[in-house]
């Protein structure tokens, strides 16, 4: 009887849970989804298109023969990255790591948060670690802290601590709560005797970040999982502002030097001094700062982003031709000027007179005419790193549907469209240059990509 009893509450529970779609194949429901457009991107449509050199290889460097490829559909920054954007990016680390050093204080005291519960710091303890108190802990996070947090890794052990950032930070000396906030204020700072002009500057060095990117080409070769998901070594993500004068010997570029990067009067400009490795961490923390926001909102149907990342070169070069076949430049060409004998780029014309052109160094990220995608300064302004390593017969053994040389070890990076300092050949839509991935130029930007979700736009994305 009592086998009977269970068979039978087996069978309806089956029944019941298969009677909503009738024993047909269905699929499982998800969420809505719609492809949110990115801020600040514009959407370049896959397509195939010649790689390569559409005309004459003057210089005869013999690294861009012809060669029809296929890119897939991706969303891409209308602009470089400016000044003011990177700054975000700086500043975010600069209070990521004030507030490490304030919860470790905290810890090595012994302290916890007040029970004001405010947010205005009273002592040091407002910025002890969030998970500092394990009765205000849900069942999971108390067994993550005690299984993984507590512990933290061989090489960091507060990984995967929690930050209090309820809590403001103090920047008036005058109203630093206690001695131990200070201590590590003061940490920040270069010591009084490296001050210039009696002006406490932030120690540049202290400003690191670090991510964890996974090599899937790598993935592929192995069993297994291990040794394919690695931590990048901690990146100085401030740029090295002395570019403008080591770029240019016999030059007086100090003014560029102290004022281009922090000035607000620059703040549209494109942020140059930037490396190849500074490139890449600014888009993994781009990612996981619009990640940690849609988490905050807790929206329903919302789901996390792709990785913000550079571009490849074919990728590059498609998005720069702007939807024109074989063209020279990305407005076409053949001629740097239009039909008033205005130029259409920023660059060096005329061998040396870059005033020729409207502009003597960089120009802000939206000047000139955008190209067939709405992209400005493809060409000229500041050059631009790609994802993809150097090799001059590249073209020769890539894939034809989104090639790409993910060489890790080959330190030479593409970099694309010229800038301000180079000649017309260098503006040319198909002219191949690179630089070392950590070296850093008064004339090297950057713009971000993001892969694009689906083959379609199925309707308006959910307002944030």
């Amino acid at each position: 009887m009592k086998k009977f009893i269970a068979f039978a509450a087996l069978s309806s529970l089956l029944f019941s849970c298969g009677s909503s779609d009738k024993g047909e194949l269905v699929g499982v429901k998800g969420k809505k989804w719609h492809p949110e457009k990115p801020y600040g991107m514009t959407l370049v449509p896959g397509g195939s298109y010649i790689m390569g050199k559409s005309d004459d290889d003057l210089a005869n460097i013999g690294d861009a023969p012809t060669k029809t490829v296929t890119v897939r559909s991706f969303y891409m920054d209308e602009t470089e990255i400016t000044n003011s954007e990177y700054r975000q990016f700086v500043e975010w680390v600069k209070d990521s790591t004030i507030r490490v050093r304030l919860a470790i204080m905290a810890d090595e005291q012994g302290q916890t948060a007040g029970s004001g519960g405010g947010k205005k710091a009273t002592g040091i303890g407002d910025f002890a670690f969030a998970d500092a108190d394990p009765e205000k802990m849900t069942p999971y996070d108390k067994y993550m802290y005690e299984n993984y947090y507590s512990v933290g890794t061989e090489d960091d052990m507060y990984a995967g601590r929690r930050l209090n950032k309820k809590v403001k930070l103090i920047t008036d000396t005058s109203k630093y709560p206690d001695e131990f906030y200070t201590e590590v204020m003061d940490s920040m700072y270069l010591p009084l005797e490296e001050s210039y002009n009696g002006l406490r500057t932030i120690d540049n060095s202290k400003l690191k970040f670090r991510y964890t990117e996974v090599d899937l080409n790598e993935a592929v070769k192995k069993k297994g999982r291990k040794g394919f998901v690695k931590k990048s070594e901690p990146v100085e993500i401030y740029p090295d502002t002395t570019s403008w004068i080591k770029d240019f010997s016999y030059s007086y570029n100090e003014p560029m030097h102290n004022d281009y990067f922090w000035h607000q009067a620059y703040s549209d400009y494109p942020v140059v001094g930037v490396s190849w490795k500074q490139s890449k961490a600014f888009c993994a923390w781009r990612t996981l700062h619009k990640n940690a926001y849609i988490k905050s909102k807790k929206k329903k149907g919302r789901n996390l982003i792709n990785s913000f990342r550079l571009p490849t070169e074919a990728e590059w070069e498609y998005a720069a031709r702007g939807g024109l076949q074989s063209a020279t430049y990305p407005w076409g060409g053949p001629y740097t000027k239009n039909d008033r004998a205005c130029f259409l780029a920023n660059f060096k014309p005329n061998r040396g007179d870059y005033a020729a052109d409207g502009a003597l160094y960089t120009v802000e990220a939206k000047s000139f005419d955008p190209n067939g995608y709405n992209l400005y300064n493809m060409a000229g302004n500041v050059a631009e790193w790609t994802d993809s390593s150097y090799d001059p017969g590249a073209y020769e053994f890539v894939s034809t549907m989104n090639p790409n040389v993910p060489d890790a070890k080959n330190q030479r990076k593409v970099v694309r469209g010229g800038s301000w300092k180079d000649v017309a050949y260098m503006l040319q839509v198909s002219t191949r240059d690179f630089e070392y991935a950590d070296t850093a130029r008064s004339y090297i930007g950057f713009r971000t990509v993001q892969d694009y979700m689906g083959t379609q736009t199925t309707g308006n994305a959910p307002r944030n």
